[in-house]
């Protein structure tokens, strides 16, 4: 009698245990309070002893454990009552998808508010920049004033800077923040504002001899080297007397990479406005504006393709170079389609304000680049302080002996007078070397910004090399030497791989164009110029 009986129990215990396991996934998936359910008991621990004996199975005890059973179920969710997992039910699931999908939305809201708030903020603050330039500019030649009206407005910014930084500490550095976006952008499209001078270099001295073209050649690759082992040694020199230890220089900001998003804007705004102005030519009232689109559209994406070059590539092809021919191709692609012939490139760069050009909107930015040194040398400033020595006495003299060799060696090689006084700021950057040869009668701009941008060239191809070869190992020296010999395009080209002479070389090609600029401004001195290259 006993075996059928543990049977029964056995088979009775595990019923009711396959029914609890379906009750507890039912109730597992629904988030509706527990109701009790008379029909269905767990398994007590009176039921799993009576399995092995049935004489230890206590009525009473099962009784009891029935009555705790409905207590429990009478409780709720709250209760631990059959649950096969986490505490959580399909509400709370629902209310954290929910919950995650607003959070998700917030975050797209926010992040797309901050690139209208940051798009609105390069606007404000690099209009300002520019709206500065050209009231100054227009000040200036109101007032018959020779003077660099950029070089003036960058003293008054920096002596902003620095009395606020003594009066008031907090104003200058919301005032730095706030130029901030327009700073990035100059510094990341500075190269742009070089290449309108390589676009018509053909044209533009298409009427110089050849043999005054080797002159120039090799004036501008000896000037160089003489003014970066000048600067170099000098440097040295100074650094041995003076001893000034090595600090830490504030760090440089570095300009966002190229996304491909802009590559295909730019892409479209060329493809749609080349065949526009192949199909209506005058369409925007002249074929200089008509052309301007494509043509600073080619010039931005030859630049971009340039970037994206290998290291290898870049020392025989520098994004200048790819900027110049991109724009080049474009022109006369425009012209042999249309018939024009040469006048696209010609268009490329006008010099009237009523009928600009592309290279009228780049070059347009070069008084703004101008405007920039006071923010640069302003963020610098306690390096400059520190190393004063080093960095005026090198960059004055180097100044200094730019002018003068570049004057004398033209007169020894028999140059003629107007081209050698239009290559004399070629250590120079383009914004402060137009303005130089504007002070003397009768020099090419349009040769002065080509031997600007050569001597840049040849600088960033053999700068780092050089260096290494004169054994200049103290960042200052290698910063100024670089910076006082080949301006912007040195700079860039030796601190892409010595981040630590950044600081000296941004210092020196504000400092050096300053100075060249202070010293042409000086009646006795261009008049000194003029008598040596006769």
């Amino acid at each position: 009698m006993a075996t059928p009986f543990l049977t029964t129990s056995t088979t009775l215990s595990l019923s009711l245990s396959t029914h609890l396991h379906r009750l507890s996934s039912s109730l597992s998936s629904t988030c509706f309070p527990f109701k009790p359910n008379l029909h269905r008991v767990r398994r007590s621990p009176s039921l799993l002893a009576s399995y092995g004996n049935p004489h230890l199975f206590n009525h009473e005890d099962h009784h009891s454990t029935y009555k705790s059973l409905l207590s429990t179920r009478i409780l709720g969710p709250k209760s631990n009552f059959l649950q096969m997992g986490p505490s959580e039910t399909s509400c709370s699931r629902e209310i954290l998808v929910k919950s995650s999908a607003s959070d998700s939305s917030n975050t797209v809201i926010s992040t797309l508010s901050q690139k209208v708030f940051g798009v609105l903020h390069l606007v404000v603050s690099l209009g300002i920049v520019l709206a500065m330039d050209k009231f100054l500019k227009q000040a200036f030649v109101a007032a018959a004033i020779k003077f660099p009206s950029a070089l003036f407005g960058m003293f008054c910014i920096f002596s902003v800077l620095v009395i606020l930084d003594t009066t008031i500490p907090a104003a200058a550095t919301s005032l730095m923040n706030f130029f901030e976006p327009a700073l990035m952008f100059i510094q990341r499209w500075l190269p742009l504002f070089y290449v309108p001078a390589l676009v018509v270099l053909p044209l533009s001295v298409r009427d110089i001899p050849a043999a005054s073209g080797l002159k120039i050649c090799f004036i501008i690759a000896g000037g160089w080297l003489a003014s970066l082992c000048v600067a170099g040694f000098t440097a040295i020199a100074i650094r041995k007397i003076v001893n000034t230890e090595m600090v830490d220089a504030e760090p440089m900001a570095k300009p966002s990479s190229f996304a491909p998003i802009e590559f295909w804007t730019w892409g479209g705004i060329f493809l749609a406005s080349f065949v526009s102005a192949i199909f209506y030519p005058t369409a925007l009232g002249t074929t200089a504006r008509t052309c301007l689109p494509f043509l600073l559209a080619s010039t931005v994406l030859g630049y971009m393709v340039g970037s994206g070059l290998p290291s290898a590539v870049k020392k025989v092809l520098h994004p200048i170079i790819c900027c110049a021919l991109s724009a080049d191709l474009a022109a006369v692609a425009f012209g042999y389609i249309s018939q024009s012939g040469v006048d696209a490139v010609l268009d490329y760069l006008t010099k009237v304000s009523s009928n600009p050009g592309a290279g009228d909107v780049l070059m347009g930015f070069l008084g703004s680049v101008i405007l920039s040194f006071a923010f640069s040398m302003f963020k610098q400033r306690k390096l400059v302080k520190r190393h004063a020595a080093e960095i005026f006495i090198s960059i004055i003299l180097s100044s200094l002996f730019s002018l003068y060799s570049t004057a004398l060696v033209g007169r020894l090689v028999g140059l003629e007078p107007s081209l050698t006084v239009s290559i004399l700021p070629r250590c120079i950057t383009v914004a402060l070397a137009l303005s130089i040869v504007s002070l003397f009668e009768g020099a090419n701009s349009s040769l002065t910004a080509a031997a600007v941008v050569v001597t840049g060239l040849i600088g960033a191809n053999f700068v780092q090399a050089t260096l290494d070869k004169l054994r200049f190992r103290d960042p200052i020296a290698r910063g100024i030497a670089t910076a006082s010999s080949a301006h912007g395009l040195g700079t860039a080209a030796l601190s892409a791989k010595e981040p630590e002479a950044l600081p000296f070389c941004a210092i020196a090609y504000g400092l050096t164009g300053i100075f060249g600029s202070l010293f042409c401004s000086v009646p006795v001195i261009r008049q000194s110029l003029l008598a040596i290259v006769g």
